[in-house]
């Protein structure tokens, strides 16, 4: 999220003190911008449907030259006044650029703000870029040459886009870009919408705060106004207003599901009703319903050929389906475009990356001095790729740079995973009550011969509660990030395997694949396993979590299968990812339930649809571990 749009979240609840702050150093940006930039706001942009996209451009001052743009497109609000602060929006992205000798262009997706259209999210028409990028190309000062950046949902838009070939276009930075991930190898997200096949309740909120504006509620201008006069009509807009404040975790328990945005005071939407291009509302659709791959999603085939700088967190919503997708375009484009996809990884959370310090606190725990120079990567690798300086930047910097956590340090290699890991499997066993943290759960390194299931209820009216992870906007209440888990260990629901003490460090750094054999007295239900850190003290920090749907569990494009009641099942979960270091004395823990709630939404265990059911099934889970039923996690260790 950029800064501007950051700035309309928090600055509300910020003291009265600090805003005057704020509204005098935006005012000095802007000044110091006006001094070096030509600055044109409120640029309506045709596209071949006759619809008008609103783009603000600013380029320096000196008109001999021909620049290289570097292109923002978003659906949030970068609108130059901030009629609640009464200043102008934060100018800082827009002069670094202009300041590095390059021109900067923002534009608003189709049904944002004052561009026309209706706003389909993940199914904008990928003409837009189309006609865009044609436009940036052919401005009279232009280079001819564009770079995209930006984060989360100014990012999602800009795999879609690179797969193109569109001439204008020479590089791409996508940071923190789950949402634009339709579909590569085993995930079907569909845009971080699903994970294994559950819903990821985080879009209830941001649709309610930001993606359910419709036409009648966006300011439209007639065809001819001058730009003056839009800017002038534009001021009169409060865009930094947003709807009423929700109680969370109260709407999130709203059944049925597709009615929890109605209930919290708000509209269906493209959520829950047909989309203006005819298609089911979002929470209608399966994992590969035919809808997903209508508009701006990016999917495995298509094939991605230009240079690109990728950036990555730990604590994010989709590092997994993410790094997949940087592995692909490696594996898939030319040689020498394959060898020019370089990727970060932080250890933050989502778009978090210039907000580590010293001490970077991730949720509850302190991962070191996280800091980067990432203005410098981004500017050394437009400069290459837009200006065509032979600057190093190619030769100087790693493939991929990755944190690995608990060592608290930065490390590269040439590949994802690193050179030297290598995958390791320990199996889950117990004698029949690893429930709960109390329990007798072990991971051990070969498998039991005899199986002692363990069993859980799984009632979905009281869900495992959602505590820390990879997520954002889900509202105050919820924390992302590595937070001790052991309250969520101390409930019978939770089954609880663990290492012991390690006697030797270790390093866990690539894909987390995790295979249970299960079986129940439901038609169906989910799997949710959660990797976690334990300290000497007992503190036990989440590294990754993930959820399977049994009903999917021979392939999200196959229909779905039910369960016959105890019947043992193999459920192979997606893989996680991370780069985490056990350090002697610690121990390595895996949580197994069926439930993490509100982060995905809870199966009702009918076999239903899910999203129009208001009654539940209390569902009896059993894992079974044995070497007929081998219960495993493999791990890629790395060996130094």
């Amino acid at each position: 999220m950029c800064l501007a749009i950051l700035w309309n979240t928090i600055a509300p609840s910020l003291p009265a003190q600090a805003r005057p702050n704020e509204a005098t150093r935006r005012n000095a940006l802007e000044e110091e911008l006006e001094s070096l930039a030509i600055i044109e706001r409120k640029v309506m942009v045709p596209m071949r449907d006759g619809k008008r996209m609103q783009a603000d451009v600013y380029r320096p001052k000196d008109q001999s030259k021909k620049y290289p743009i570097i292109f923002v497109r978003t659906p949030y609000n970068f609108n130059y006044w901030d009629v609640e602060l009464g200043a102008p929006a934060d100018m800082s992205s827009e002069l670094e650029a202009v300041k590095h000798g390059y021109a900067y262009v923002e534009m608003n997706e189709r049904g944002r703000y004052f561009s026309e259209g209706d706003y389909d999210i993940l199914g904008t028409p990928l003409t837009d870029s189309d006609d865009a990028l044609d436009w940036l190309g052919k401005l009279p000062w232009s280079a001819d040459k564009v770079g995209l950046i930006g984060c989360s949902s100014t990012a999602e838009w800009q795999l879609a886009v690179a797969s193109r070939g569109n001439k204008a276009l020479s590089t791409f930075i996508p940071e923190s870009f789950g949402a634009g991930v339709g579909r590569v190898g085993p995930y079907y997200e569909q845009g971080n919408w699903f994970r294994g096949g559950a819903v990821q309740l985080l879009f209830m909120s941001w649709l309610y705060d930001y993606g359910l504006q419709t036409s009648d509620g966006r300011p439209t201008f007639p065809p001819g106004m001058s730009q003056q006069a839009l800017l002038t009509a534009a001021k009169s807009y409060d865009l930094s207003a947003h709807p009423p404040a929700v109680d969370w975790p109260k709407a999130y328990q709203h059944l049925p599901e597709k009615d929890i945005l109605v209930a919290a005071g708000g509209q269906h939407g493209i959520f829950a009703d047909p989309t203006p291009s005819g298609k089911p509302g979002m929470i209608e659709r399966t994992p590969n319903h035919p809808s997903w791959y209508q508009g701006g999603l990016w999917n495995d085939s298509m094939r991605i050929d230009i240079p690109g700088l990728w950036l990555f967190t730990w604590y994010d919503i989709g590092v997994a389906p993410n790094l997949a997708a940087y592995n692909h375009v490696r594996k898939t484009a030319s040689p020498a475009v394959a060898n020019q996809q370089y990727a970060v990884i932080a250890p933050v959370t989502h778009c978090a990356y210039k907000r580590a310090a010293e001490h970077t606190i991730v949720g509850e725990r302190d991962l070191g001095d996280a800091r980067l120079d990432y203005d410098a990567l981004t500017y050394g690798w437009y400069d290459h790729f837009l200006k065509g300086e032979d600057n190093g930047i190619l030769t100087k910097t790693p493939k991929v740079r990755y944190y690995t956590m608990g060592s608290n340090k930065w490390q590269s290699s040439d590949t994802w995973p690193p050179e030297g890991a290598k995958p390791v499997t320990y199996y889950l066993a117990s004698g029949g009550h690893a429930n709960s943290l109390n329990g007798d759960g072990a991971i051990l390194p070969s498998p039991e011969q005899r199986d002692n299931p363990d069993q859980f209820v799984y009632d979905p009216m009281n869900p495992v509660p959602t505590h820390g992870g990879g997520f954002c906007c889900m509202g105050a209440d919820y924390k992302p990030g590595a937070v001790d888990q052991r309250s969520v260990e101390a409930r019978s629901d939770v089954l609880v395997y663990s290492t012991g003490p390690l006697k030797e460090g270790m390093e866990v750094s690539g894909p987390i694949d995790v295979t249970l054999y299960v079986s129940s007295d439901a038609k169906d239900t989910d799997l949710t396993v959660k990797l976690v850190e334990v300290l000497p003290d007992g503190t036990a920090y989440n590294i990754d979590e993930n959820i399977q749907r049994v009903r999917y569990r021979e392939g999200y494009d196959k229909a779905p299968v039910w369960m016959e009641k105890d019947k043992v099942y193999k459920v192979v979960l997606q893989p996680m990812q991370t780069s985490d270091y056990f350090a002697p004395g610690h121990q390595l823990r895996i949580e197994v339930s069926s439930s993490n709630f509100p982060r995905f939404d809870r199966n009702l265990n009918t076999g239903g649809d899910n999203y129009s059911e208001s009654k539940a099934v209390v569902a009896h889970n059993q894992v079974h571990h044995s070497a007929q039923y081998p219960s495993s996690i493999t791990l890629s260790v790395v060996q130094k």
